[in-house]
């Protein structure tokens, strides 16, 4: 118990203090961040309007352990991700585990552990704290979070369908304009049909066109052209293989596919699904051939959502169909459509657009105690506003009145309930609103309802 030194032993003499120097970092570790209260009041904005927008759409949260077995991740996530990305380490039990550097893997296990109790379809989603390991760069940092949101048991396009008008709708609630970005779309099956069928690569060859198509947006044109080049064959590029390629990736109407492609059933899917889009009001679509995501588990249509900016022209989220990952846990496939959406890309594209809005601390009302000796009136005072749904600090620094109004100046807390002995005699209490510098005698029942009225 506090005594009246405010020693915390007993009532005995403070420990005394012993000044010990040691050149411990101030900052966080290499591509994580610290979130002061003013950072996650952005945070908690967003992830509030995403889980808004979501619920609409009828998807539950979940969530999961950080930890992972890496089998997890060899199975499916892709050569890059696992040898290059993951933060992995043997426990104290001899297991290999790796801090989850994606969702996918872990909600396709968690679905395959009731896959016969489970009702579907299944709209779930999460936000999850992920590890990558690679180069912090402006919008992709080592520790983020990430929107998730998946849809199980659905195999026709009406799953796109809705994780697209999902999409829209998150970017929408932060009352972004079609203008601001763009969704692109793509096929991996038209991909393997280009690959294997058009320009004849063997299997080997496509997997690293793939990667490399994947990062060419990424890299010097010229270099790209070299890497191009070094995965062909001599006698491939003899036979103009190179330019077909490239030819390809100029296109950008999906109509101007070569002949031996457009009729296939993947652009045929393409098609109907840019086509509901825009009928469901959604505009802001297009087709783009360089469009791979790097996972190795998609399996169909896949996209990804582009700032327009051009201060910050690059892709913000992306996802697609994944049929059979779930399939990988010794279960019968589901159909699978998913995507996610990074924190900091999300914050970098709303402070870039102005739609970030000014967001002030959630307390209402900050008392400034007077004198010392009504302090604990001063808590019971508060402790009532607080049964009445009222966020409340208290200034106990025993400072002059003028230095505590501001205090609540920098807390950016305007309504300022005073409490000396007179307040606490006449249960009449002076409240200063340090917006407008008004000051009124109020009960604590009227200061409740206008700290109430004022936080909506």
């Amino acid at each position: 118990a506090l005594g009246a030194s405010g020693a915390t032993h007993g009532g005995s003499s403070p420990l005394p203090r012993t000044k010990i120097i040691m050149n411990l970092p101030l900052q966080p570790v290499k591509g994580a961040r610290d979130f002061y209260p003013e950072d996650k009041l952005k945070q908690d904005y967003m992830f509030s309007v995403i889980r808004n927008t979501v619920k609409q759409y009828g998807y539950e949260e979940y969530d999961a352990p950080i930890l992972e077995s890496l089998d997890l991740y060899l199975a499916k996530s892709g050569e890059e991700i696992v040898k290059e990305q993951t933060y992995t380490f043997i426990d104290r039990g001899g297991r290999k585990v790796a801090i989850r550097p994606e969702m996918t893997p872990t909600v396709s296990r968690m679905v395959a552990a009731r896959r016969q109790q489970l009702n579907y379809p299944l709209r779930w989603f999460s936000i999850p704290n992920l590890w990558r390991y690679e180069r912090p760069q402006r919008g992709r940092l080592r520790e983020h979070w990430q929107v998730n949101v998946d849809i199980f048991g659905v195999d026709s396009l009406q799953a796109e369908l809705e994780l697209i008008m999902v999409s829209n709708a998150i970017f929408s609630a932060f009352k972004a304009t079609s203008s601001m970005f763009l969704i692109k779309l793509n096929h991996r099956s038209l991909m393997d049909l280009i690959f294997h069928d058009y320009l004849e690569l063997d299997t080997e060859q496509a997997q690293k066109m793939a990667k490399l198509i994947d990062r060419m947006n990424k890299m010097v044109h010229s270099k790209f052209l070299d890497q191009v080049d070094s995965i062909l064959t001599p006698l491939q590029k003899e036979t103009g293989i190179s330019e077909k390629i490239i030819g390809l990736l100029t296109i950008k109407n999906i109509n101007d596919l070569p002949e031996a492609i457009i009729k296939s059933l993947p652009v045929v899917q393409l098609k109907q699904l840019m086509d509901s889009c825009r009928h469901h009001g959604i505009d802001n679509v297009a087709f783009d051939i360089s469009l791979m995501r790097g996972f190795d588990y998609y399996s169909g249509l896949v996209f990804e959502v582009f700032d327009t900016h051009e201060d910050n022209n690059r892709s913000m989220m992306g996802g697609g169909r994944y049929d059979g990952l779930v399939s990988l846990f010794g279960v019968e496939p589901i159909a699978t459509v998913g995507f996610g959406l990074g924190d900091a890309t999300l914050a970098n594209f709303l402070d870039i657009h102005g739609l970030m809005p000014t967001l002030s601390t959630q307390t209402s009302v900050y008392v400034a105690i007077i004198n010392e000796e009504v302090t604990s009136q001063a808590i019971a005072a508060a402790n009532k506003l607080r049964d009445q749904g009222i966020n409340v600090a208290i200034d106990f620094s025993a400072k002059k009145l003028g230095d505590q109004l501001k205090t609540a100046q920098k807390k950016q807390i305007n309504l300022v309930m005073i409490v000396g002995q007179n307040e606490v005699s006449t249960n009449q209490y002076t409240l200063k609103n340090l917006a407008t510098s008004n000051e009124s005698k109020l009960s604590l029942e009227q200061i409740a309802k206008l700290a109430s009225s004022q936080s909506i």
